[in-house]
């Protein structure tokens, strides 16, 4: 997990990932208080940059190995990303997913070749019914976080951030990265420290689910009191991975909260001034960005929007918010 990591899973991803690109609005410049450039995860394959991680992971298995097939837990944006890797390769995918995943990421996955598990957050354990299913069939789990190879892969967005905002003049700011268990976040920060050291990570994330904040200010790792309950679903994880968190404290900056109307807002802003859908938890770093400008410094701000499934009703409602 370093930069070498990272160029080499840029290498795998050569020709099947999107470079996104950075987007700007005078507009939005305005409510931030500062020059604000918007990193479009939600404009890569599947709709969120997991397709990365998935790329890379699945890229790099021995081929034996892959053609059996793998298995995955995730409530929509990792099950798609590595539904299309496999289906790219040709190999089954089992996807563990929760019940109350929206319905959208469900279909999308299912669309996508995969085989949906469904199963109960607050009754039954992922991680048993996962680790069954891959013994039963002889499944290779790819993690959607905690995975060097994963890790990796989401770092190739960081390479890009590195090199999009040198050409935008841009040498010194905080990268708010939305952050579930911290793979993007980690592999944006690991790719950053080696290509672009004046820029500092920091994690956004739904207030009531900020463990990564949390664990940062502790100096160890916090997790979350509730396992739902929130409609930034994305990135709602119990606590920020094993391998992740040790690359978070040592290179993040604080982390930073939002609320659950701040990131309907931030949807709408997006769409109406960067013509970009986002989901829920894909919006909360630029939620951050536009209404916690007290919280940052600086003359410039980065941020990520990393996907864009949204379910249409939760789409219409931030819609249907009254102009800033």
């Amino acid at each position: 997990m370093d930069i070498t990591a990272i160029e080499a899973a840029a290498e795998r991803l050569k020709g099947h990932a999107r470079r996104t690109p950075l987007l700007s609005s005078p507009f939005l410049d305005r409510i931030a208080g500062r020059r604000l450039l918007v990193k479009a995860e939600c404009l890569q394959h599947t709709g969120s940059f997991k397709f990365r991680g998935a790329w890379s992971a699945l890229s790099a298995l021995d081929p034996d190995t892959r053609a059996k097939g793998v298995i995955a837990f995730s409530s929509g944006n990792h099950a798609q990303g590595v539904a299309a890797a496999a289906r790219a390769y040709g190999v089954p995918a089992v996807i563990v997913m929760p019940a109350d995943a929206p319905e959208a990421k469900v279909a999308g996955t299912r669309g996508l070749g995969a085989e949906v598990v469904l199963y109960d957050r607050a009754t039954q354990d992922r991680d048993a019914l996962g680790a069954q299913l891959a013994a039963e069939r002889g499944l290779t789990l790819i993690k959607p976080f905690d995975e060097p190879l994963v890790i990796a892969g989401q770092g190739t967005c960081g390479l890009e951030i590195a090199e999009q905002a040198a050409e935008a003049g841009v040498t010194e700011a905080d990268v708010l990265v939305c952050c579930g268990g911290g793979g993007l976040t980690s592999g944006i920060a690991l790719a950053l420290e080696a290509r672009a050291p004046g820029l500092r990570v920091r994690p956004a994330e739904p207030e009531g689910f900020d463990d990564v904040k949390r664990s940062l200010e502790a100096g160890r790792i916090e997790r979350n009191a509730a396992l739902s309950g929130n409609i930034c679903d994305a990135i709602i994880t119990p606590q920020p991975g094993n391998l992740t968190f040790p690359i978070l404290h040592r290179l993040c900056g604080p982390g930073l909260a939002v609320s659950e109307e701040e990131a309907l807002r931030a949807m709408r802003l997006a769409f109406r001034h960067l013509k970009i859908v986002a989901e829920p938890g894909g919006a909360v770093a630029l939620a951050a960005a536009l209404f916690r400008p007290s919280e940052i410094s600086g003359d410039a701000v980065i941020c990520t929007v990393s996907g864009g499934n949204v379910d249409p009703a939760i789409f219409a409602r931030a819609l249907a918010l009254p102009e800033e």
